[in-house]
């Protein structure tokens, strides 16, 4: 799908999104192990950051919120003591080589063609700075599909599988991919893969 399409999308149902879900889930518990990696607080791309609420918060003072939608980054600035938010798309990140400890990716790749999703990887890898790590939902399933009527309106969802994604991580320079199992914004429960480079 388009990625002018991807955004507008995300225009329309931030709000609904950001109403549907739980803010202290389990899954938002995972970003003090990413941080615990550290020993100062990192530097970390929050990448699909939306109204800021699950993981942004969580995240040191220097970090930036990144997202597509400009509805997301306004709820994130009413939700946020001044934050850095940053309008931009994952496939071609809006910032410097090594700029970034860390990088956290919630729900958000798979709202990207799949046949991106390497592309999307090796931009992570780029701006993040050696011995970087990153904290991101891992994709039970293959799938390619629109779903009309998600949160009241209409999202794109793509993904070549759990087995795939992990082969991409590590072409695109990853390594220590360990993973996790908790409860999803959503309620369901979802997989997470914490890796480094």
């Amino acid at each position: 799908m388009d990625r002018k399409q991807v955004k507008a999308q995300w225009d329309q149902v931030s709000q609904t999104y950001a109403n549907s879900r739980d803010p202290d889930g389990p899954d938002a518990e995972l970003i003090t192990q990413l941080l615990d990696r550290f020993p100062e607080p990192p530097k970390v791309l929050d990448v699909g950051c939306g109204d800021g609420a699950r993981t942004l918060k969580r995240l040191p003072e220097s970090s930036v919120g990144l997202d597509i939608a400009k509805s997301g980054l306004t709820l994130a600035a009413e939700n946020l003591s001044d934050p850095e938010l940053i309008q931009g798309d994952i496939v071609q990140l809006p910032f410097a080589d090594d700029s970034f400890d860390a990088i956290t990716a919630y729900h958000v790749v798979f709202h990207t063609d799949r046949e991106q999703h390497l592309e999307v990887y090796r931009e992570f890898t780029r701006v993040l700075r050696p011995g970087g790590a990153l904290l991101m939902t891992l994709p039970s399933q293959r799938f390619d599909v629109t779903r009309q009527g998600w949160m009241g309106g209409t999202m794109y969802f793509s993904s070549p599988g759990r087995s795939e994604t992990l082969s991409r991580l590590e072409s695109a320079g990853f390594s220590t991919l360990d993973t996790v199992m908790s409860d999803d914004p959503l309620g369901s429960s979802a997989e997470f893969v914490f890796a480094t480079v």
